[in-house]
């Protein structure tokens, strides 16, 4: 079995962007929940420069670890919610987020062995040109990301206004 330093650096940055996201999702103290993810958005990145896109990683480091996190932290840090975040859990919302996470996998499991990805669209070890990646982000058709693109703009809404709601005083 042939594996490459490159293999085992990409599978030991994928096992640290699990388990940081692990723990930015069960931690109790919100600032920690905010470095778990960067340290998810930098593994990202990491990703990205491993499979040889430096335009994306840049992108990635930049735009996500770099001003979410820091939109992040500044609203937590300026609104003094260093509070423990653990709340007590019925069992009936357990089951549900269990359920919940088994019917996504499995949808997630279903969709990439049914569906076919662009893997051979690109020549392995060819950097694409930005321009081609620009019209690939903003594109409606197969392989174009015009919908997930919205869906990102419509989640940094949702936390722009539950910043907004956080920063404002309890009543």
């Amino acid at each position: 079995m042939n594996i490459s330093l490159q293999e085992i650096v990409f599978y030991i940055v994928g096992a640290c962007i699990i388990a940081c996201s692990i723990l930015a999702v069960t931690t109790g103290k919100i600032l920690r929940a905010a470095t778990y993810l960067l340290f998810v958005l930098l593994g990202t990145g990491a990703i990205y420069g491993i499979l040889g896109y430096t335009f994306l990683s840049a992108v990635q480091l930049m735009v996500y670890a770099g001003g979410i996190v820091v939109l992040y932290v500044f609203s937590i840090l300026l609104t003094q919610s260093d509070k423990n975040m653990k709340y007590k859990i019925n069992r009936a919302k357990l089951i549900s987020v269990l359920l919940t996470i088994v019917i996504g996998a499995a949808l997630v499991l279903f969709l990439v062995m049914t569906n076919g990805f662009a893997l051979n669209l690109i020549p392995q070890g060819v950097e694409l040109p930005v321009e081609n990646i620009g019209h690939a982000l903003i594109g409606t058709g197969k392989y174009q990301f015009v919908l997930p693109f919205e869906v990102v703009s419509v989640l940094l809404l949702a936390c722009m206004i539950g910043a907004i709601l956080i920063a404002r005083k309890q009543k």
